[in-house]
């Protein structure tokens, strides 16, 4: 089976680094889906304004082929929820590496936009996706079938975590469009470092939007230290 990208995803995260693990963890954080040209038609979503959630299915675009090689050693994975140095199946994982790098997502409709150029354009937030990424389907969430609120999420279930408390000076936050600056916050909060990283001196660089942001995190506080335009 021969699958193609069917529409791209636009996002203020620019880069691997800072995605959210999941969908849903930055509700206010902004996306759209742009259609390829032989789909930017109205009938082709037509229906889909009733529905509040949507199911995206995409590719982890830029995994690098020897991070993802298929081989007994791939199998297995570190998830950041258990602090990266504790190996599960790749198949009891979200992990990014996988043998067909594809990624399910879970996110809310803000609103669809008839676009003049552009056709039909999907507003959602909440999504776990950087920018540019390829969209192979969309599927609208049905909450009598997808909805299983006694499910059990093994190791998830036995791990606490706590967001970070993020401080970002006044001047350095009046840089960031007051329409952004939420979620970035929220984006941020998720501890976008490698689990396995604990310098306090450390200094991140995080792209969003045209800019870089630059900080650090002591213990459970991030502090932005600098935002310059990239």
């Amino acid at each position: 089976m021969e699958i193609h990208p069917i529409a791209f995803f636009e996002s203020p995260l620019k880069s691997k680094f800072g995605i959210p693990r999941q969908s849903g963890l930055v509700s206010g954080l902004t996306g759209r889906i742009v259609f390829e040209p032989e789909y930017r038609k109205m009938e082709a979503v037509r229906g889909l304004e009733d529905f509040s959630h949507l199911w995206i299915i995409w590719e982890f675009s830029q995994n690098t082929p020897a991070s993802n090689h298929h081989s007994p050693q791939s199998l297995t994975v570190r998830p950041p929820r258990l602090g990266g140095n504790v190996r599960m199946g790749v198949f009891a994982t979200r992990s990014p590496f996988r043998p067909n790098s594809l990624g399910l997502s879970c996110v809310r409709i803000d609103h669809i936009e008839q676009h003049p150029t552009l056709g039909p354009v999907i507003h959602v937030l909440g999504a776990d996706l950087m920018d540019g990424t390829p969209i192979y389907d969309v599927k609208p969430y049905v909450a009598y079938a997808d909805a299983h609120p006694e499910a059990r999420s093994g190791f998830v279930d036995q791990t606490v975590w706590e967001p970070l408390k993020v401080m970002i000076p006044e001047a350095l936050a009046a840089k960031i469009p007051s329409d952004y600056l939420g979620a970035l916050k929220a984006t941020l909060e998720q501890d976008p470092r490698p689990r396995y990283h604990d310098d306090p001196e450390r200094v991140y660089g995080m792209p969003f939007l045209n800019f870089d942001v630059r900080f650090k995190v002591q213990g459970k506080v991030l502090t932005v230290v600098d935002c310059v335009i990239s």
